[in-house]
Protein backbone atom coordinates (compact mmCIF):
# COMPACT_ATOMS: atom_id res chain seq x y z
CA UNK A 1 0.00 0.00 0.00
CA UNK A 2 1.09 3.38 -0.97
CA UNK A 3 1.39 6.05 2.08
CA UNK A 4 0.22 9.33 -0.06
CA UNK A 5 0.98 11.37 2.89
CA UNK A 6 4.68 11.16 2.00
CA UNK A 7 4.03 11.02 -2.02
CA UNK A 8 4.17 14.75 -2.96
CA UNK A 9 3.89 15.81 -6.55
CA UNK A 10 5.05 18.41 -8.70
CA UNK A 11 2.78 21.66 -6.78
CA UNK A 12 4.34 19.78 -3.18
CA UNK A 13 0.62 18.22 -2.56
CA UNK A 14 0.04 14.74 -1.62
CA UNK A 15 -3.48 14.50 -1.70
CA UNK A 16 -4.46 16.01 -4.97
CA UNK A 17 -3.37 13.01 -7.10
CA UNK A 18 -5.19 9.93 -5.30
CA UNK A 19 -8.13 11.48 -5.39
CA UNK A 20 -7.53 12.46 -10.06
CA UNK A 21 -6.43 9.10 -10.03
CA UNK A 22 -9.96 7.75 -8.41
CA UNK A 23 -12.05 10.33 -11.29
CA UNK A 24 -9.82 8.77 -14.36
CA UNK A 25 -10.38 5.15 -12.57
CA UNK A 26 -14.30 6.09 -13.01
CA UNK A 27 -14.76 8.14 -16.01
CA UNK A 28 -12.23 9.00 -18.68
CA UNK A 29 -12.34 12.89 -17.33
CA UNK A 30 -9.88 15.28 -19.84
CA UNK A 31 -9.22 17.74 -17.75
CA UNK A 32 -8.59 15.02 -14.46
CA UNK A 33 -5.65 13.87 -17.10
CA UNK A 34 -4.36 16.77 -17.74
CA UNK A 35 -4.26 18.39 -14.13
CA UNK A 36 -2.40 14.29 -13.64
CA UNK A 37 0.15 14.78 -16.08
CA UNK A 38 1.06 18.41 -15.17
CA UNK A 39 1.69 16.84 -11.41
CA UNK A 40 3.34 14.08 -11.82
CA UNK A 41 6.06 15.00 -14.81
CA UNK A 42 7.31 18.51 -14.84
CA UNK A 43 7.96 19.33 -18.40
CA UNK A 44 8.30 15.93 -19.73
CA UNK A 45 11.91 15.63 -18.22
CA UNK A 46 11.88 15.39 -13.92
CA UNK A 47 9.40 12.92 -11.68
CA UNK A 48 8.34 13.02 -8.47
CA UNK A 49 7.39 10.54 -5.95
CA UNK A 50 4.00 10.48 -6.21
CA UNK A 51 4.52 9.87 -10.21
CA UNK A 52 5.52 6.61 -9.14
CA UNK A 53 3.54 5.94 -6.92
CA UNK A 54 1.02 5.88 -9.29
CA UNK A 55 1.94 3.59 -11.86
CA UNK A 56 0.60 0.47 -11.11
CA UNK A 57 -2.82 2.00 -11.12
CA UNK A 58 -1.97 3.85 -14.34
CA UNK A 59 -0.33 0.47 -15.43
CA UNK A 60 -3.28 -1.14 -14.77
CA UNK A 61 -5.48 1.48 -16.82
CA UNK A 62 -3.53 1.22 -20.04
CA UNK A 63 -5.12 -1.48 -21.32
CA UNK A 64 -8.41 0.48 -21.47
CA UNK A 65 -6.71 4.34 -21.74
CA UNK A 66 -4.16 5.62 -24.27
CA UNK A 67 -3.62 8.37 -21.95
CA UNK A 68 -2.96 6.06 -18.67
CA UNK A 69 -0.78 4.33 -21.43
CA UNK A 70 0.91 7.46 -22.26
CA UNK A 71 1.54 9.07 -18.65
CA UNK A 72 2.66 5.77 -17.81
CA UNK A 73 5.40 5.41 -20.33
CA UNK A 74 6.38 8.96 -20.17
CA UNK A 75 7.13 8.70 -15.97
CA UNK A 76 8.98 5.29 -16.74
CA UNK A 77 11.07 7.11 -19.31
CA UNK A 78 12.49 9.43 -16.65
CA UNK A 79 12.98 6.55 -14.35
CA UNK A 80 16.76 6.56 -14.56
CA UNK A 81 17.27 10.14 -12.48
CA UNK A 82 18.13 10.76 -9.10
CA UNK A 83 14.98 10.76 -7.86
CA UNK A 84 15.29 8.75 -4.70
CA UNK A 85 12.64 6.44 -5.28
CA UNK A 86 13.70 3.30 -6.57
CA UNK A 87 11.77 1.05 -3.68
CA UNK A 88 8.72 2.37 -5.51
CA UNK A 89 9.92 1.25 -8.96
CA UNK A 90 11.59 -1.87 -8.03
CA UNK A 91 7.70 -2.63 -5.95
CA UNK A 92 5.63 -2.49 -9.43
CA UNK A 93 7.95 -4.40 -11.20
CA UNK A 94 5.28 -7.23 -12.12
CA UNK A 95 2.97 -3.86 -13.56
CA UNK A 96 6.11 -3.07 -15.51
CA UNK A 97 6.51 -6.52 -16.81
CA UNK A 98 2.95 -6.77 -17.67
CA UNK A 99 3.05 -2.81 -19.27
CA UNK A 100 5.66 -4.27 -21.69
CA UNK A 101 3.96 -7.14 -22.87
CA UNK A 102 1.07 -4.29 -23.24
CA UNK A 103 3.00 -2.32 -24.94
CA UNK A 104 4.24 -4.88 -27.69
CA UNK A 105 0.84 -5.85 -28.85
CA UNK A 106 0.17 -2.17 -29.05
CA UNK A 107 3.01 -2.05 -31.60
CA UNK A 108 1.69 -4.82 -33.03
CA UNK A 109 -1.22 -3.34 -34.29
CA UNK A 110 1.01 -0.64 -36.32
CA UNK A 111 -0.58 2.61 -34.49
CA UNK A 112 0.00 6.48 -35.42
CA UNK A 113 1.75 6.97 -32.29
CA UNK A 114 4.05 3.81 -32.78
CA UNK A 115 7.82 5.86 -32.21
CA UNK A 116 6.45 6.77 -28.78
CA UNK A 117 5.23 3.20 -27.76
CA UNK A 118 8.80 1.71 -29.25
CA UNK A 119 10.42 4.42 -26.95
CA UNK A 120 8.11 3.34 -23.90
CA UNK A 121 9.07 -0.23 -24.19
CA UNK A 122 12.99 0.52 -24.42
CA UNK A 123 12.16 2.54 -21.16
CA UNK A 124 10.19 -0.66 -19.53
CA UNK A 125 13.88 -2.66 -20.41
CA UNK A 126 15.90 0.09 -18.44
CA UNK A 127 17.30 1.28 -21.75
CA UNK A 128 17.02 4.79 -20.48
CA UNK A 129 19.76 6.23 -23.09
CA UNK A 130 18.02 4.60 -26.39
CA UNK A 131 14.47 5.89 -25.08
CA UNK A 132 15.75 9.38 -24.60
CA UNK A 133 17.79 9.63 -27.95
CA UNK A 134 16.56 7.52 -30.62
CA UNK A 135 14.13 9.12 -33.41
CA UNK A 136 12.62 8.34 -36.37
CA UNK A 137 15.82 8.24 -38.48
CA UNK A 138 14.91 10.94 -40.69
CA UNK A 139 17.51 13.43 -38.97
CA UNK A 140 19.04 11.89 -36.02
CA UNK A 141 22.47 12.65 -35.08
CA UNK A 142 24.26 10.99 -32.19
CA UNK A 143 27.87 12.55 -30.58
CA UNK A 144 30.44 10.95 -29.21
CA UNK A 145 33.94 10.62 -28.59
CA UNK A 146 36.22 7.90 -30.76
CA UNK A 147 37.78 5.50 -28.50
CA UNK A 148 41.33 5.89 -29.77
CA UNK A 149 41.86 9.08 -30.42
CA UNK A 150 38.97 10.55 -28.35
CA UNK A 151 38.15 13.44 -30.78
CA UNK A 152 34.86 14.15 -30.88
CA UNK A 153 32.34 12.51 -34.28
CA UNK A 154 29.20 12.76 -35.00
CA UNK A 155 27.20 9.83 -35.88
CA UNK A 156 24.56 11.35 -38.81
CA UNK A 157 21.29 8.64 -39.61
CA UNK A 158 18.58 10.32 -41.71
CA UNK A 159 17.40 11.38 -44.95
CA UNK A 160 20.56 13.28 -45.99
CA UNK A 161 22.88 10.22 -45.71
CA UNK A 162 24.33 7.68 -42.87
CA UNK A 163 27.91 9.12 -42.03
CA UNK A 164 30.71 9.78 -39.40
CA UNK A 165 31.79 13.39 -39.93
CA UNK A 166 33.80 15.98 -37.54
CA UNK A 167 31.56 18.93 -37.44
CA UNK A 168 32.86 22.44 -38.08
CA UNK A 169 31.17 25.36 -36.67
CA UNK A 170 31.39 27.33 -40.29
CA UNK A 171 31.62 24.22 -42.58
CA UNK A 172 29.53 21.96 -40.72
CA UNK A 173 29.73 18.05 -41.44
CA UNK A 174 33.32 17.62 -42.98
CA UNK A 175 35.66 14.63 -43.82
CA UNK A 176 32.60 12.35 -44.13
CA UNK A 177 32.89 8.29 -43.85
CA UNK A 178 29.96 5.51 -44.77
CA UNK A 179 28.63 4.21 -41.71
CA UNK A 180 28.79 0.63 -41.73
CA UNK A 181 25.34 -0.99 -40.99
CA UNK A 182 24.92 -4.68 -38.98
CA UNK A 183 24.21 -7.42 -40.24
CA UNK A 184 20.70 -9.30 -38.93
CA UNK A 185 23.43 -11.83 -37.60
CA UNK A 186 25.73 -9.59 -35.84
CA UNK A 187 22.87 -8.03 -33.56
CA UNK A 188 22.10 -9.28 -30.62
CA UNK A 189 20.33 -8.27 -27.18
CA UNK A 190 18.74 -4.76 -26.97
CA UNK A 191 20.05 -3.87 -30.76
CA UNK A 192 18.30 -7.67 -32.22
CA UNK A 193 14.68 -6.43 -30.07
CA UNK A 194 15.23 -3.35 -31.47
CA UNK A 195 15.76 -4.55 -35.24
CA UNK A 196 13.28 -7.35 -35.09
CA UNK A 197 10.04 -5.41 -33.70
CA UNK A 198 10.38 -2.96 -36.25
CA UNK A 199 11.04 -5.30 -38.93
CA UNK A 200 8.23 -7.22 -37.67
CA UNK A 201 5.81 -3.84 -37.60
CA UNK A 202 6.60 -3.23 -41.21
CA UNK A 203 8.75 0.20 -40.56
CA UNK A 204 11.16 -0.34 -42.39
CA UNK A 205 13.36 3.02 -42.42
CA UNK A 206 13.16 2.68 -38.39
CA UNK A 207 14.73 -0.67 -38.48
CA UNK A 208 17.33 0.42 -41.46
CA UNK A 209 18.43 3.37 -38.93
CA UNK A 210 19.05 0.41 -36.09
CA UNK A 211 20.98 -1.73 -38.34
CA UNK A 212 23.48 1.40 -38.70
CA UNK A 213 23.18 2.58 -35.17
CA UNK A 214 24.26 -0.66 -33.98
CA UNK A 215 26.99 -1.22 -36.81
CA UNK A 216 30.54 0.06 -37.20
CA UNK A 217 32.27 3.94 -37.89
CA UNK A 218 35.48 4.93 -39.05
CA UNK A 219 36.92 7.82 -37.22
CA UNK A 220 37.80 11.00 -39.62
CA UNK A 221 40.49 11.71 -38.09
CA UNK A 222 42.43 8.55 -37.09
CA UNK A 223 40.48 6.17 -39.38
CA UNK A 224 39.69 3.51 -36.67
CA UNK A 225 36.53 1.64 -36.72
CA UNK A 226 34.55 1.32 -33.71
CA UNK A 227 31.06 -0.11 -32.84
CA UNK A 228 28.29 3.07 -32.94
CA UNK A 229 26.38 1.75 -30.07
CA UNK A 230 28.48 0.02 -27.54
CA UNK A 231 30.34 3.44 -27.95
CA UNK A 232 27.41 5.50 -27.58
CA UNK A 233 26.01 3.07 -24.72
CA UNK A 234 29.12 3.05 -22.38
CA UNK A 235 29.34 6.88 -22.38
CA UNK A 236 25.36 7.58 -21.61
CA UNK A 237 23.67 4.55 -20.10
CA UNK A 238 22.70 5.81 -16.37
CA UNK A 239 24.07 4.34 -13.52
CA UNK A 240 21.18 2.41 -12.00
CA UNK A 241 21.35 1.81 -8.15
Amino acid sequence: MVNWTQMHDCYGDVDRVPALLERVELDDDVEAWKELGYRLVLEHDLVFPAGFAALPRLMRLASRSARARGLAGTILRCAAGHHGCDDLLANCADEISGFRELLDRHLRSRPVDYLPAFLDSLAAMEEYHWSAVLGDFTDDFYHLACPHCAVEVTIAIGDYGRYSAIRDWNLGDVDRRDLRPASYEALAGTGRWMYETAVRDGRQTLADGIAHLFGKAECPRCASVFDIAAEYTSANRPVLR
